[in-house]
């Protein structure tokens, strides 16, 4: 094993391993605060689940604004000055969130941090495409989720136990965390952007940057895997947003029990995505896409049929090896698309696959929830995953053969 370990740290280059290292701190800190935000809020405010919900919706509503200008600025300025915007920002917003004294303090809060707090996100992806070649970026993309994935892990926990003497001191952990990280790359992270692509860009106005969305708006076939992979994320994110209600409510599991499946699913995350990823990359990325959102199908379909909790963690495990699948390929196929000096703005419009369905998911299943057959949701899930694999398979069929999408060569 620790050969193994050797042979991967070897294959990609020390830069690589540092933006790795910096995302696994810096997600420590976002999974401090994560888990607990929505019981910041209904407990220092007295408000409940609705509005905690509607200001965490309306911060990813802004979040769609604010990634789609970090696009332009990214392919404009490069990916550097975004991402240490990105961090100090993070620290400073955490504080403001455990300082406000009024809920209605948080309304404009959340705009603002919802638009500055996505900017970073495409330089992110950009300066991974960059650092990497093209056959390394399926495991690539790979790694960086099993270090999420560690994070989240050791963030959580960590934060549970804050959590229990203070909820400011969440907020102030996250913020040391974020400028703490920032500190590391100001000294060591160089720019990234090829400089042919930065000094074309100088050398255009800021609006024409933000005006040439229109070719990626023009770019069909990427645009249609953005929205086939809308579909399937809207009910992904249901296994965190309304899966544990549904759990708690309809079948008397409690929010521990919930807590052992994700952990478990991280732990299969940590222990298999290297394997995985290394697999998955000598395949068609369509072809991929479509296995591993079957995967989503049957596990979320699952969970509308059976009882008790083992079989709801089977379910977990499935739709966790569809995430293992799908999560590293998505990105390499927009990064694919993207021409390297529009990679900014393409990964932009990648984002907001994430950012719809937190937006509108959970609102959505709660209506189903609310009024109708609770398992219901999960039927419906499962038909939707089921129309985004065919929509994968249909992109194979349209796309798959173009060279930029060959399966990737061991070098």
């Amino acid at each position: 094993m620790l050969n193994n370990i050797r042979k991967t740290y070897a294959e990609f280059p020390p830069l690589f391993w540092l933006v790795v290292f910096t995302l696994f701190i810096d997600s420590i800190g976002s999974a401090l605060l994560f888990p607990f935000f929505a019981l910041y809020i209904t407990e220092r405010f007295g408000v409940g689940m609705t509005q905690a919900g509607v200001l965490i919706g309306i911060s990813s509503l802004f979040g769609i604004v604010g990634s789609m200008i970090g696009g332009a600025l990214t392919d404009r300025f490069g990916r550097r000055q975004l991402i240490l915007f990105g961090l100090v920002f993070s620290a400073l917003s955490s504080l403001s969130f455990g300082l406000a004294s009024n809920v209605n303090l948080l309304y404009p809060l959340v705009v603002f941090v919802g638009i500055l707090s996505r900017l970073a996100n495409p330089a992110q992806d950009a300066m991974m495409a960059d650092i990497l070649p093209e056959a390394k970026r399926q495991e690539g993309f790979g790694i960086t989720r099993v270090a999420f994935n560690l994070a989240w892990i050791f963030g959580a926990a960590l934060g549970g136990m804050i959590a229990t003497h203070s909820y400011l001191s969440l907020f102030v952990t996250d913020a040391v965390i974020s400028s703490l990280v920032a500190a590391i790359l100001f000294f060591k992270l160089p720019e990234t952007q090829p400089k042919s692509h930065k000094e074309e860009k100088n050398a255009e106005p800021f609006l024409k940057t933000v005006s040439d969305y229109r070719i990626v708006l023009r770019d069909n076939a990427y645009i249609a895997f953005t929205l086939v992979g809308v579909l399937s994320l809207f009910v992904y994110q249901q296994e965190y947003s309304s899966f544990p209600v549904y759990l708690r409510d309809v079948h008397q599991i409690n929010p521990q029990a919930y807590g052992r499946m994700l952990a478990i699913a991280g732990l299969e995350v940590v222990l298999f995505q290297f394997w995985v990823s290394r697999v998955i990359r000598k395949y068609p990325p369509f072809q991929i896409m479509t296995l591993g959102t079957f995967f989503f199908a049957i596990g979320f379909f699952m969970i509308g049929v059976v009882q008790g909790a083992f079989l709801f963690l089977l379910a977990v495990i499935l739709i966790t090896v569809g995430e293992m699948i799908t999560f590293p390929t998505n990105r390499v196929i927009a990064v694919n698309f993207a021409p390297p000096e529009m990679r900014g703005r393409y990964m932009a419009i990648f984002d907001l696959g994430w950012t719809i369905p937190a937006t509108i998911g959970p609102a959505a299943a709660g209506l189903i929830l609310d009024h109708y057959d609770p398992n219901l949701l999960w039927y419906i899930g499962g038909a939707i995953c089921l129309l985004s694999a065919l929509g994968f398979y249909a992109l194979h069929l349209r796309v798959g053969a173009q060279a930029r999408f060959a399966p990737a060569k061991d070098e």
